[in-house]
C-alpha cells in the first residue's frame, strides 16, 4: 500500500487504495485476489490506475501474475467483468445492473452493488467549456462536489441533440461517484426505465421496482422527452421523483425541448420539472467548436493544420457529435490514402458533409461590419467625407447589399446617407472595377464575407 500512496494524492489513496483488501494469492498459479467495494471501483481502477497497479504487482509478486478483483457486498461477494493487463476477473450472473429487469434484482436482493452505468470516458477532463454550456457546466460540477446541496434540485439540461448532454450528466456522475463513492448513483435513459417499468409490471414485481429506483442517490435520467404519452411510466416517474426529492436525493434530467413545450407529458411532471434548475444547452459557438476540434485532434493523434480547425469551426455549427464525425473521416481518408491533411483535402473529403446555410443579412449588418473592419466611424460613412477610407467602405457597403440583400439600389442609397440610386450603382460599379486588379481589395471583401455569412467564398 505504501508504494500506492507515494505515487497518488492523500486523497486518492484514502478514496480509491485504502478500501480495497487482500483476499488470497496463489504462488504456484500466479494469481493474486483482492477485495474491492462496488464495480465503479473496478471501473475507476482500471481507467486511472492500471499502469500503476501493474507495476506494484511486478515489484512485489514478479511478472505474469493474474490479477482479480471481486466485490464484496456485506456478507456476499459478487464478481466483476474482465480487465486488461492480465487483472483477469471473472464474469458475475448475479450482479444487478440498471438494464436488467426488476426480476433479477429481486433474485439478489435491493441492496446489492449498483452498476452505475456511467461512461468514464464522458467526464470533466474532456468536457470542453464555452459559452453555449458554461451554466450547466458550472452547476453540475457544484452538485458533484456537494450532493448534499439540494439549491439544483431538479437539474433539468434541455437543448437539441448533439451538444453534450449525455456527456455532461456523465460527468457529472462521474465526478459524484470519484469524491463520494458510497453514493448510489443510476445513469438510464428514459426509454429503458420505460422497459423497466413494464418488465416489472408483467412480473408483478412493482413494489421491488419502485424500492429499488427510491434508494437511489443520484438519479440521471437521459432523454426524459422519452416518456411523453406513457402514463403509467409517468405515473411511477411521478411517485419516484417524489420521493427522492423529498429525501434530499439528486435528480438529473436531460431533454430535447424546455419543459413548458412536453406536450403529451403530465402537468404535474412538468411543474416539477419546472420546481428546479432549467439550464439550456445551445449549439456549440465558433471558438467552442474549435477548442473541440483541438481537443479531438490531440487526442486522436492527427496533425491537422489550424487553417483547416479554423475551416471546419466556421463552417460546421450543428453539434459536437458532426464535429467529432468529421475528425474521424479524416483520420480514416488520412490513413487510407497515405496524404497529409491540408485545407484543399479537408475540403474535398468534406464537400458531402458540410452543408452551408445561406445566413439571412441586413445592410445594417453590413456597414456594421464594414466600418469595424475599417476601423472607420458610421457618421463618417453616413456624412459627406470623402476621404478614401471612408469612400471604400460607403461603396463596399453598396455593394454588398447589392449582392446579399433583395433592396433596391434606390432603398440602399437611403440607408448610407440619403443618397440617390446613381451614386449607389456608381459605387458598385466601381469596386467591381477594383477587383478585378486590387488583390488588397480581394482580400478585405473575402474576410468581410466570412464575417457576415459564415463560409469561405
Amino acid at each position: 500500500m505504501e508504494m500506492f500512496r507515494s505515487n497518488v494524492s492523500e486523497q486518492q489513496f484514502q478514496t480509491w487504495f485504502s478500501p480495497m483488501r487482500f483476499k488470497s494469492y496463489d504462488a504456484a498459479q500466479k494469481e493474486l485476489a483482492v477485495y474491492i467495494p462496488s464495480q465503479f471501483f473496478f471501473e475507476y481502477l482500471e481507467e486511472h490506475f492500471r499502469r500503476l497497479i501493474h507495476i506494484t504487482i511486478n515489484r512485489f509478486f514478479g511478472a505474469d501474475v493474474t490479477l482479480s478483483y471481486e466485490v464484496e457486498v456485506a456478507d456476499n461477494v459478487t464478481v466483476n467483468q474482465e480487465s486488461d493487463n492480465n487483472m483477469v476477473v471473472e464474469a458475475a450472473p448475479s450482479k444487478f445492473a440498471a438494464n436488467q429487469s426488476p426480476v433479477l434484482a429481486q433474485a439478489v436482493g435491493m441492496a446489492a452493488d449498483l452498476d452505475s452505468q456511467l461512461n468514464l470516458h464522458q467526464n470533466f477532463n474532456n468536457f470542453i467549456e464555452g459559452t453555449s454550456n458554461k451554466l450547466p457546466r458550472s452547476v453540475g460540477q457544484a452538485i458533484a462536489e456537494h450532493p448534499e446541496q439540494m439549491t439544483f434540485n431538479p437539474l433539468f439540461i434541455y437543448g437539441p441533440s448533439g451538444v453534450g448532454k449525455t456527456h455532461l450528466v456523465n460527468a457529472i456522475g462521474v465526478r459524484t461517484k470519484e469524491l463520494h463513492p458510497e453514493k448510489r448513483v443510476l445513469y438510464l435513459s428514459a426509454h429503458l426505465f420505460m422497459v423497466q417499468f413494464t418488465d416489472a409490471r408483467n412480473h408483478n414485481v412493482f413494489n421491488d421496482f419502485m424500492h429499488f429506483y427510491q434508494s437511489i442517490d443520484m438519479l440521471i435520467v437521459d432523454d426524459v422527452q422519452e416518456l411523453i404519452g406513457l402514463k403509467g411510466t409517468q405515473n411511477a416517474f411521478f411517485h419516484i421523483f417524489n420521493h427522492l426529492r423529498q429525501n434530499g436525493k439528486q435528480i438529473i434530467m436531460t431533454c430535447d425541448r424546455p419543459p413548458v413545450s412536453l406536450q403529451g407529458m403530465e402537468e404535474r411532471l412538468i411543474t416539477r420539472f419546472k420546481s428546479g434548475l432549467m439550464a439550456e444547452m445551445e449549439k456549440p459557438e465558433e471558438n467552442l467548436r474549435r477548442d473541440i476540434l483541438h481537443n479531438l485532434v490531440k487526442h486522436d493523434g492527427l496533425k491537422i493544420p489550424d487553417e483547416v480547425i479554423n475551416y471546419i469551426s466556421r463552417n460546421v455549427n450543428n453539434s459536437v457529435r458532426e464535429l467529432e464525425g468529421i475528425i474521424h473521416s479524416l483520420l480514416a481518408y488520412s490513413v487510407v490514402y497515405g496524404k497529409d491533411v491540408d485545407l484543399d483535402f479537408a475540403k474535398r473529403i468534406l464537400a458531402g458533409r458540410i452543408k452551408f446555410e445561406k445566413k439571412v443579412v441586413t445592410i445594417e449588418q453590413i456597414i456594421t461590419c464594414a466600418c469595424e473592419h475599417f476601423n472607420v466611424k458610421e457618421e463618417e460613412v453616413f456624412g459627406k467625407s470623402r476621404k478614401a477610407n471612408v469612400v471604400t467602405v460607403r461603396q463596399m457597403s453598396m455593394y454588398l447589399a447589392h449582392k446579399h440583400t433583395k433592396l433596391t439600389a434606390s432603398k440602399i442609397g437611403i440607408y448610407v446617407g440619403n443618397r440617390d440610386h446613381a451614386t449607389v450603382l456608381h459605387g458598385i460599379k466601381t469596386i467591381n472595377t477594383r477587383l478585378k486588379a486590387d488583390k488588397e481589395l480581394q482580400r478585405h471583401l473575402e474576410d468581410l464575407e466570412v464575417k457576415l455569412i459564415g463560409k469561405e467564398l
